[in-house]
C-alpha cells in the first residue's frame, strides 16, 4: 500500500469519535457509560418537518425530488433562509447570490478554506474552538495561527494582539458566538468592531452561528450581518442541527459575502451534489415554524442547564449558568492534572463520559465540557454519579 498523505499524519481521529472509541472499550468490559460528550440533540425533530419531508418524498407529481439536489435546486430553500433572516434579524439577503445551500454547516466549513487558503496562508482561529476551523485549513494545506479566548475577556479574542506579520498573510479569521465549548456570548458591539478590524486587514469572518438560537434568560443572539458593512468582509455559518434537532438531516446554509458564498458554491459543485431536495422542502417547513413550535426545546435545555449547574456547584466547582449553547464549560477542580486526567476519573470512577478541554486545543486546558442533550433520567443518573465520584475523591 502507498503511504498516506502528510496531511492524513497531521489529522488523526476526530475529536468525539475518539471519546466513542472510549466508551465502547468501556461498555466492551461490561461497563455501563453514561455520556455528556456529544452535542447531539435527544428531543425529536417538531412534528410538522417530519410530515413534510414524508410529504414530499411520497409527492409522486414532483418527479424531480430523487435526483441531485444541485442539479435540480430547490430555490424555495434558499429563499427561505434568506426569509428567516429578515424575519429574525432584519437583514436582507438576495437568496440568489447571498446564500448556499449546505449539507450541515461543519462541511462548509471545512470548504470554506478551499476557496481562500493556498500553502503558506494563514487562517486565524480561536481557541479553544471547534476542532473543525482548523482541520480546514490542514486541509488546504495552509497554516493555522491560534488565537487564544481569554476568560478574563469572557472568552472573546484580542484581536489587536495578533501580530503584523501574521496578520500580512492571514485571509480567514473565525469567529463563534454562541461559543462552542466555552458557552460565551457576545452583544453586537462586538461584531461592529470585529467587522471594523476585518476592513483594515483584508480578511474575511468565517462566523460559525450553529447555536445562534439557543439561548436563555432572555439573551437573544445576534448575527454578525447584523454589523454595519458586515457582508463586506463576512460570510455565516447556520444549521438547522441544534433549534430544530435536525442534527443527522444534514442540512445548513452559508450566508453574506456574495463573492465568498459564490466561491463556496463553486467547491461544492465540483465536490458533493447537493442536499436531498425532500429533506431541503422540510427544511423550509423548519424555518417558516412559529416559535412556540420548536421553542419548546429551549425551556428543556434551560431546565437541564440548572440542574448541570447546581449538581457542579455542589460538588464545589465555581460554574455560572450559561445563556447560550446547550452545554456547560466548566473549570476542572482542583487536585486532578488536567482536562484528560479528570475526563479518566470520571470514566472510571462515575462511568460518566466528558469531554476535556485540552481536545479544543491546548488553550481549553484545566476545563471541560458537558453536553445536555441527553434525556433527563439519564443526566439526572450522570450529574449524581459525578458528584459521588467527586465526594469520594
Amino acid at each position: 500500500m502507498p503511504k498516506p498523505s502528510e496531511r492524513m499524519t497531521a489529522l488523526g481521529p476526530y475529536l468525539f469519535s475518539a471519546i466513542g472509541a472510549k466508551i465502547r472499550e468501556m461498555k466492551a468490559k461490561g461497563i455501563e457509560v453514561l455520556s455528556l460528550g456529544i452535542g447531539d440533540p435527544d428531543l425529536p425533530t417538531p412534528d410538522p418537518i417530519v410530515l413534510e419531508l414524508i410529504r414530499a418524498t411520497t409527492d409522486t407529481q414532483d418527479r424531480d425530488r430523487f435526483r441531485y439536489g444541485s442539479d435540480w435546486p430547490l430555490e424555495e430553500y434558499p429563499a427561505a433562509v434568506a426569509a428567516y433572516y429578515r424575519r429574525r434579524f432584519g437583514v436582507e439577503l438576495d437568496h440568489k447570490t447571498e446564500v448556499v445551500p449546505l449539507i450541515g454547516s461543519k462541511e462548509g466549513i471545512a470548504h470554506i478554506a478551499l476557496c481562500y487558503l493556498d500553502p503558506g496562508d494563514v487562517a486565524v482561529v480561536p481557541e479553544p474552538g471547534y476542532p473543525v476551523y482548523k482541520i480546514g485549513s490542514l486541509l488546504s494545506l495552509a497554516r493555522t495561527y491560534v488565537l487564544p479566548l481569554d476568560p478574563q475577556r469572557n472568552w472573546t479574542p484580542d484581536l489587536d494582539a495578533i501580530p503584523r506579520e501574521v496578520l500580512a498573510k492571514a485571509k480567514l479569521l473565525w469567529l463563534n458566538y454562541p461559543n462552542n465549548p466555552t458557552t460565551a456570548c457576545v452583544d453586537r458591539d462586538f461584531f461592529q468592531k470585529a467587522v471594523a478590524f476585518a476592513k483594515a486587514h483584508n480578511l474575511l469572518i468565517c462566523h460559525d452561528a450553529a447555536y445562534i438560537e439557543i439561548t436563555y434568560d432572555g439573551y437573544q443572539a445576534p448575527s454578525i450581518l447584523q454589523a454595519e458593512g458586515a457582508k463586506e468582509v463576512a460570510i455565516e455559518f447556520g444549521s438547522l442541527s441544534k433549534p430544530f434537532s435536525m442534527t443527522g438531516w444534514r442540512i445548513g446554509y452559508a450566508v453574506g459575502n456574495s463573492e465568498a458564498v459564490r466561491l463556496l458554491a463553486t467547491v461544492k459543485d465540483n465536490i458533493d451534489s447537493g442536499v436531498f431536495r425532500p429533506i431541503q422542502k422540510a427544511a423550509v417547513t423548519a424555518l417558516g415554524l412559529e416559535e412556540s413550535q420548536w421553542q419548546w426545546a429551549l425551556e428543556i435545555y434551560r431546565q437541564r442547564r440548572d440542574w448541570a449547574v447546581e449538581a457542579l456547584q455542589s460538588s464545589g466547582i465555581p460554574v455560572e449558568k450559561p445563556k447560550g449553547t446547550f452545554y456547560i464549560w466548566a473549570p476542572v477542580p482542583d487536585g486532578f492534572g488536567g482536562s484528560q486526567e479528570f475526563a479518566q476519573f470520571l470514566l472510571e470512577r462515575a462511568h460518566v463520559a466528558v469531554t476535556p478541554g485540552a481536545g479544543y486545543g491546548p488553550a481549553g486546558e484545566g476545563y471541560f465540557r458537558l453536553s445536555l442533550t441527553y434525556p433527563d433520567d439519564h443526566l439526572k443518573r450522570a450529574l449524581d454519579q459525578i458528584v459521588t465520584a467527586l465526594k469520594s475523591a
